[in-house]
């Protein structure tokens, strides 16, 4: 009965790794237009499904009714993790540059960590509830511990 019992746990394993849901999936709550206000004006994140495996994020500031292109994301599932991926305008010559998920994201609180990044070293999502988010980049600027902090509100 033994030699029976061992297969098909191991089958139901294998079926329940296949049935997980994905991380990008996991993230649906992102979607859409989110809104803060600042000191340079009002700032709008947008997210769309590009894809099973990838959100695509754009960042632009409005004032006085102009739009101001900020950065471009690409939130990535690569085996099992979470690549954040930005490109900013005026920064590293137009390249994208990858944060990478840490042990402690959830579906719900997103960090990412790149420590070769000048500033920031670390990018943090956490869900508030259904309309609200608060983001986060932080790190070491100019040898001091920096922080900006981007409460924001769902309007889409």
């Amino acid at each position: 009965m033994e030699t029976k019992l061992i297969p098909a746990v191991i089958g139901l394993l294998i079926i329940g790794s296949w049935t997980q849901p994905s991380e990008i999936k996991k993230l649906e709550w992102l979607l859409g237009t989110w809104e803060t206000q600042t000191t340079k004006g009002s700032l709008y994140e947008t997210w769309t499904q590009k894809s099973s495996t990838e959100l695509q994020g754009e960042s632009y500031y409005l004032k006085n009714k102009d739009t101001i292109h900020f950065e471009s994301v690409r939130l990535v599932e690569k085996d099992r993790k979470l690549y954040y991926i930005v490109s900013v305008k005026g920064q590293h010559d137009e390249q994208p540059v990858d944060f990478i998920s840490t042990p402690g994201s959830n579906p719900t609180s997103l960090v990412f960590e790149n420590r070769q990044n000048d500033f920031p070293q670390t990018i943090t999502y956490k869900k508030i509830r259904k309309d609200s988010l608060f983001a986060e980049i932080s790190g070491l600027m100019n040898g001091k511990m920096a922080r900006q902090a981007f409460p924001m509100k769902k309007i889409k």
